[in-house]
């Protein structure tokens, strides 16, 4: 039997990146997992790739930041699937560069309510969803910058840091009945975007910032998460895990 045999998911954000590798590894482990993305067509092909091989897996449009629709994912995996047992708070945004003193309130705004209130609403729903299966697991995605700072991305760092504090809260309130929560931080991830919004030089720069002399990978992310969430880590709840090839050693 596959480690996730019977177990239904939500993956949220689930339609590209760290979201997506999450999604297939969960599918892969024999969870039916509930993939949802503000665009319903990135999360349409995830389900698509998982069904390929061989996994069980929907798709529902949905903007964190909205509760009436973190409210409709969660019921729709009961409804689909007859219940929820594992839930990754994955989606999240940043915004362009601004010091504090200059910073567009519209920008704090919209990184705050997808980073922070997203994961809230998320876990508002959730929760009772996990308490009526008989209990579950949560990982909320903060980042490295949940622990560490960097100039000119106060709505993203504030946003994070908070989230790991919200993660602790709902691992007192719940571990006892059955929930566990937990929080990863990822360190910079090598993925196309940080490539092509990068010169070589900087590139490199920031290569040598890590321990490792090099970014992560969305799979390394994915592994962590899926321990996480696993009976393996039975004992782990209210935590906060780095997956930063030694960035924040420094």
């Amino acid at each position: 039997m596959s480690e996730f045999e019977g177990k239904v998911a939500i993956v949220t954000g689930g339609g590209s990146g760290i979201g997506e590798a999450i999604a297939k590894e969960l599918a892969a482990a024999g969870a039916a997992v509930v993939v949802t993305d503000i665009k319903q067509d990135a999360a349409e092909r995830v389900v698509a790739e998982i069904e390929q091989a061989g996994g069980t897996a929907a798709a529902v449009q949905a903007n964190s930041a909205v509760a009436a629709d973190d409210e409709r994912a969660v019921q729709f995996a009961v409804d689909t699937y007859g219940g929820l047992h594992l839930a990754v708070n994955n989606a999240g945004i940043g915004a362009a560069p601004q010091p504090i003193g200059e910073y567009d309130i519209a920008a704090w705004d919209r990184v705050r309510s997808v980073d922070l209130d997203g994961v809230f609403y998320g876990m508002r729903y959730e929760i009772p969803a996990m308490l009526a299966a008989g209990g579950g697991a949560i990982v909320n995605m903060s980042s490295v910058l949940g622990s560490v700072g960097i100039a000119q991305n106060a709505a993203y760092v504030a946003s994070k840091h908070a989230l790991v504090g919200l993660t602790k809260v709902a691992a007192l309130e719940y571990t006892s009945q059955g929930v566990r929560t937990n929080a990863v931080g990822p360190g910079f991830i090598d993925t196309p975007l940080v490539r092509s919004s990068l010169s070589a030089d900087e590139l490199s720069a920031l290569e040598a910032q890590h321990a490792t002399g090099r970014l992560g990978t969305d799979a390394e992310v994915a592994a962590l998460v899926l321990f996480l969430l696993s009976d393996k880590a039975s004992f782990i709840s209210g935590s906060y895990h780095l997956v930063d090839g030694g960035y924040s050693a420094h």
